[in-house]
């Protein structure tokens, strides 16, 4: 398979934060430099000088230090960033920090900064620096990975390589070649001085006597440092000044605060989270606990909620034929004796009769007194029954959500980490492999579960899959090799977290795209065990699980354990499952569930704090001064800084509107508001609403962070066949189930016509300028004042525009980028293009990449529109059948997003917001209906601008009201006009597919509670 990167606005937004802190800097084809011996020249000179090769041009003398630092100051407030009060590290060139927070795409979006400066100033030497041999690795595959996307996008590739000191005819080709070239290095391979200094640093007969660095420095490369908090120490921090670099770029997720230059752009733990770019994290804790029945072994694997009583899986020793007691998983319910189902151990014989199973808190407890919670072991246990409970919990937790997402055709991995390579594999007398202890009671616990699963109806292909794949081929060992073949233990240093050896990670990268194949002939493999040391070296988008099989230490960070598997899943097309693909559904897919050896408070509490250290430098509380000077936009992408008055309207908008509470703490009511898209701003800024929540949202708040609870009341959706079998429900199914065609027959020269009215009237783009200022030197007056510059007295200032953006040598598509912008065709976009006015279109040439984006939005509002005026339905004789509510499996959490049901199609509802809970409740007390659904995604209506799943079908008794057959839409406005219009276009298209399948039997209209329902129900 193949993975298909989307372009995400982010990313992006990343890139263009590098390049406009040089904007003003002009296209400028690489330099062509001759070398001899010592010195530097110009081509031309002397033709018989040793050949050196291409270096990137310097920041032209007209972008001053002061002219980029405003650039940099701009820039991130536009990010809602401190600005510097200095260009930091000017000393050893430009430096910038990017900030990402692991799993988002951190490579991805470096590798999209080089073509973009590559594009806007012809820079092409880029060198990235890596803290180890895993990372490295890590960085070549994604290049390998993303190398024809990007190729599609910009219409050249990148030459990218590994430094090998004993390659360096590759050095020459780095220098040698005018296209963008990318050299790959660990911080191992010039980090070394005295007698081990490295052989970059030497001169080499066989690289003519010259020192590698000198032709690589001369280039005038631009830096990129991953994870420098890795990378640089105080000695290779001086050793990289030797690199001479243009620019230095550091990315990562755990910035040292120390070692913040310029800081640009920030993507960090909790802004990804709430974004919902990472996976959602979820926790099952284990925890051994001491109680009177310390001789008595108990495990309380979970509780089993449904709507019939409730029932738990527990595990107990039981006496076998032989006499031997083995431990064994049940399923128990009230007033089961352990004692019966145990053979008659005497260990269970003083009152281990089930009392009660309680799920508000996840526990049994028994009528000697004793009570266990979800996740607690008892009785006799040493650290090998530990690590098999946890071992189980693993394969409970992937078999659950293997299930879920099977028919969404997304294979699901779970990482094991251990320390000893022996407890998976051990070699015997021969040399052959034999199982170690952890694949033995893997093998042994997963036979079990599979063999007692109570598969569900329609699941036969499911079933197919789990009988064609044998337990011993479904686990893998990811080890480091030696030279016999064997697997041997990572060779990790004292002062390194990531182990050196190169054998450990070509087997696992050559093998990413393979493990996520689902086809068991290619790919049985879903279970991985690795050595603790491939910890910062390797994810894959589909590892839905971690469990790490050793002791706990104070050195491992929980957030370092769980950024293996943060990253978003990709289906078998290799289509990244997000907010695009899954709307708000991503965290329903996407959880990341931990098997930690520890409770789940401690664990959550400990990642927690390590989430909160990390954006310590966020807001705590919402106040007047967080508004102060940010810079917000409104639906057309026009720019306003907020002042000190403004300020204070939207403060006092959010005290009278309870979303704050005295101390300026968010409130639950904020949140809710939020949910349901019905967030209310003051009047001054109503236009730039969501720019005002991105501000708002940037205040740290636990709630938002806070793991879930992987074993707390998880509910299975079941569908009630009484209410299926219910006239009601197929009265309404039969009008509502039909499918439909649309046509959208609206006059194209009509759109055009629209198209340039808006567009003259409405584009407007920002011209990019310099500003230059003087001033002079006024009567010192202390010491303080020179240091500060106060004795500085500015005289006059003046802004040049320029052109410069626009340059020839760049080439921008501006048609084809319209084309795939509107999804109009390409005649079409050049009418426009020709029809508005030229004073609009000479906007082009000053901001090229705003006028793009600002004209599409400008032209997408008038296809919107169009639709809605234009569309029609016409019914087919395709149905959808009841196998749109029994497919897919639907799984809630209690008191989270489900709730228990009496008259919805399925015993619990699982809902996306506050107003859908609250909805849902009316609904299920109103004597007035008879069923009810919240119809599943299967159940969609297309439409020209994507799929749309109507939110309810109602069924009301006959004779209550008018209208029976009622189908509602309950989602809250968007936040910005292009997302209205958007909607407003797929709820037109709604009424119009129902009113074609139904003569108007079925009301269809969007509604905000149960009140507004009647209302139209009534009329």
């Amino acid at each position: 398979m193949r993975i298909q990167y989307k372009h995400q606005k982010f990313q992006a937004d990343a890139a263009k934060a590098v390049v406009d802190v040089f904007a003003g800097q002009p296209y400028l084809t690489p330099t062509y430099m001759m070398d001899r011996g010592t010195g530097m020249f110009q081509i031309g000179l002397n033709e018989e000088r040793d050949y050196t090769g291409w270096s990137n041009q310097k920041i032209v003398p007209e972008l001053s230090d002061h002219l980029i630092l405003e650039h940099i100051q701009k820039i991130q407030r536009t990010n809602q960033i401190q600005p510097s009060s200095k260009l930091e590290g000017r000393s050893d060139g430009f430096n910038l920090t990017i900030e990402m927070e692991t799993g988002v795409g951190k490579t991805y979006t470096y590798i999209k900064t080089m073509y973009e400066l590559n594009r806007a100033y012809g820079w092409s030497k880029f060198i990235i620096v890596v803290p180890s041999i895993a990372i490295r690795e890590g960085v070549y595959k994604s290049f390998q990975m993303t190398q024809e996307h990007f190729a599609e996008e910009y219409g050249k590739k990148i030459r990218f390589f590994i430094y090998n000191s004993a390659q360096l005819t590759e050095i020459d080709r780095f220098a040698s070649d005018s296209s963008i070239n990318v050299m790959i290095i660990n911080s191992q391979a010039f980090n070394a001085k005295g007698k081990d200094a490295r052989r970059i640093y030497m001169k080499l007969d066989e690289f003519r006597s010259r020192r590698p660095i000198d032709i690589i420095a001369k280039t005038n490369p631009i830096l990129i440092i991953d994870e420098p908090q890795s990378v640089e120490g105080k000695q290779t921090k001086e050793r990289l000044k030797e690199f001479q670099p243009l620019l230095t770029l550091r990315y990562s997720a755990t910035h040292k605060s120390d070692s913040i230059y310029n800081m640009i752009y920030r993507l960090d733990a909790m802004e990804a989270y709430n974004k919902r770019l990472v996976k959602k994290i979820a926790v099952k804790g284990i925890t051994e606990t001491g109680s009177t029945a310390t001789d008595s072994y108990l495990y309380l694997e979970g509780l089993n909620l449904s709507k019939g009583d409730p029932t738990a899986t527990l595990q107990f020793e039981v006496k076998m034929a032989s006499g031997t007691p083995k431990k064994k998983s049940r399923v128990v319910k009230i007033g089961d004796n352990l004692y019966d189902y145990s053979g008659g151990l005497e260990e269970y014989k003083n009152g281990f009769v089930v009392k009660q199973i309680d799920g508000r808190d996840d526990s049994v407890e028994f009528l000697n007194g004793i009570k266990i919670y979800a996740g607690d072991v008892m009785g006799a246990v040493d650290e090998d029954q530990l690590r098999r409970i946890q071992i189980r919990e693993t394969i409970l937790s992937h078999i659950q959500r293997e299930r879920q997402l099977f028919y969404k055709g997304i294979k699901v991995l779970s990482l094991f980490f251990i320390d000893e390579v022996a407890n998976y594999r051990e070699y015997d007398a021969a040399g052959q492999p034999v199982n170690g202890k952890y694949a033995r009671m893997f093998e042994e616990e997963y036979e079990d579960i599979i063999s007692n699963m109570q598969l569900s109806i329609g699941e036969d292909e499911y079933i197919k899959y789990l009988q064609s794949i044998k337990a011993s081929k479904t686990h893998a060992g990811y080890f480091s090799v030696d030279g016999k073949g064997k697997m041997i233990n990572s060779k990790v240093g004292r002062k390194e977290t990531t182990s050196d050896d190169v054998s450990a990670y070509e087997l696992i990268m050559k093998n990413k795209e393979l493990l996520l194949d689902r086809d068991p002939k290619k790919s049985p493999v879903r279970f991985i065990f690795s050595h603790s040391a491939l910890r910062e070296g390797w994810d894959n988008p589909n590892v839905f699980q971690i469990c790490t099989l050793k002791q706990s230490s104070s050195d491992v960070r929980k957030r370092q354990e769980v950024g293996r598997g943060l990253r978003l899943c990709v289906n078998q097309d290799g289509e990244r499952m997000d907010t695009n693909a899954l709307g708000n559904d991503v965290h329903n897919v996407n959880v990341l569930t931990v098997i930690a050896s520890e409770s789940y408070d401690s664990f959550a509490k400990g990642l927690q704090t390590e989430m909160a250290d990390a954006v310590a430098d966020r807001p705590r509380a919402v106040t007047i001064d967080l508004f102060v000077g940010k810079v917000i936009k409104d639906d057309k992408g026009n720019e306003q800084v907020i002042d000190q008055d403004t300020a204070s309207a939207i403060h006092y908008d959010m005290i009278v509107n309870g979303y704050i509470d005295r101390k300026g703490v968010l409130t639950d009511k904020y949140y809710e508001d939020k949910a349901n898209g019905e967030i209310k701003v003051a009047e001054e800024v109503a236009d730039s609403a969501a720019s005002v929540i991105e501000i708002v949202d940037s205040i740290y708040d636990a709630r938002s962070m806070q793991p879930e609870n992987a074993r707390s009341n998880n509910v299975e959706l079941q569908v009630d066949e009484e209410k299926l079998a219910m006239p009601e429900f197929k009265a309404l199914w039969s009008k509502i189930n039909a499918k439909s065609v649309y046509v959208v027959d609206f006059d194209t020269d009509e759109l055009i016509r629209k198209s340039i009215a808006s567009l003259d009237a409405k584009l407007r783009v920002s011209k990019i300028y310099f500003r230059v200022e003087s001033g002079a030197m006024d009567n010192i007056k202390s010491k303080e004042e020179l240091v500060s510059g106060a004795s500085f007295v500015k005289e006059e200032s003046a802004s040049y525009g320029v052109t410069i953006t626009a340059n020839s040598n760049v080439k921008y598509d501006l048609i084809g980028k319209l084309v795939d912008e509107t999804g109009l065709t390409r005649k079409a976009v050049i009418a426009i293009l020709q029809g508005i006015k030229p004073f609009v279109f000479d906007q082009f040439k000053d901001n090229p990449e705003e006028f793009i984006v600002k004209a599409a939005a400008l032209i997408n509002d008038e296809k919107a529109t169009a639709i809605i005026e234009h569309i029609t339905y016409d019914v087919l004789d395709e149905h959808y059948g009841m196998d749109v509510f029994t497919d897919p499996t639907i799984k809630g959490k209690l008191g989270v997003n489900a709730m228990k049901a009496k008259k919805h199609l399925y015993d619990h509802i699982v809902y996306d917001s506050s107003n859908e809970r609250d909805f849902a409740t009316d609904l299920d007390t109103n004597t007035d209906v008879a069923v009810y659904v919240k119809l599943p995604d299967g159940f969609y209506i297309s439409t020209p601008v994507g799929h749309y799943n109507p939110d309810w079908a109602i069924a009301f008794y006959e004779g209550k009201v008018k209208h029976i057959y009622f189908v509602a839409e309950t989602k809250g406005s968007m936040s910005s006009m292009q997302l209205r219009l958007i909607e407003e276009s797929k709820i037109h298209c709604a009424r119009e597919h129902f009113k074609a399948i139904s003569n108007g039997n079925v009301v269809y209209d969007v509604v905000d509670s149960y009140k507004s329902l009647l209302e139209k129900v009534m009329k």
